[in-house]
């Protein structure tokens, strides 16, 4: 599903990720937290290809005139507590910085959290580091909250 955005006379366009969309979006993750590229290796293609051609596994992106600027994953877990409802992961939230605050990051939220509805999930769960304040307001905006869980997180 295609959907456009427009902000200050610029169209985004926002749709799934496909196989020639790897070095863009690794062009996209060094405005989120990596230094450097992952180098091309046949492990890289082998990994990009299973997440590529996972159902459950979508990495939604913001293209503008060609150029990946914004992007958001979110994975469907399946559940057997709840119904049998699955439960969603959301993350890698980021907008390249030259194209911040214009609603695109907003925009790809909202689509993520269609996918997640229409998959039947009873809750969607995203997980920050950020601790900058406008950072905590935009996912507060886009309809998440930091009272109802507590995270616990063990880096291995």
């Amino acid at each position: 599903c295609t959907r456009i955005l427009r902000s200050e006379e610029r169209v985004m366009i926002i749709r799934e990720v496909k196989k020639s969309d790897l070095d863009g979006l690794q062009e996209l993750y060094l405005h989120l937290h990596e230094s450097e590229k992952l180098p091309e290796t046949p492990e890289l293609h082998l990994l990009w290809n299973e997440i590529i051609a996972d159902k459950d596994y979508h990495i939604l992106i913001g293209e503008i005139e060609g150029k990946i600027v914004s992007s958001v994953t979110i994975v469907i877990i399946k559940n057997l507590t709840r119904g049998m409802r699955p439960y969603a992961l959301m993350e890698n939230v980021v907008t390249h910085k030259d194209y911040r605050r214009r609603g695109y990051a907003q925009a790809l939220m909202q689509r993520a959290i269609d996918i997640a509805k229409s998959r039947g999930c009873y809750k969607i769960m995203l997980l920050t580091g950020a601790k900058d304040e406008n950072t905590l307001k935009f996912y507060e905006k886009c309809g998440f909250n930091c009272k109802d869980k507590t995270a616990f997180i063990k880096w291995i």
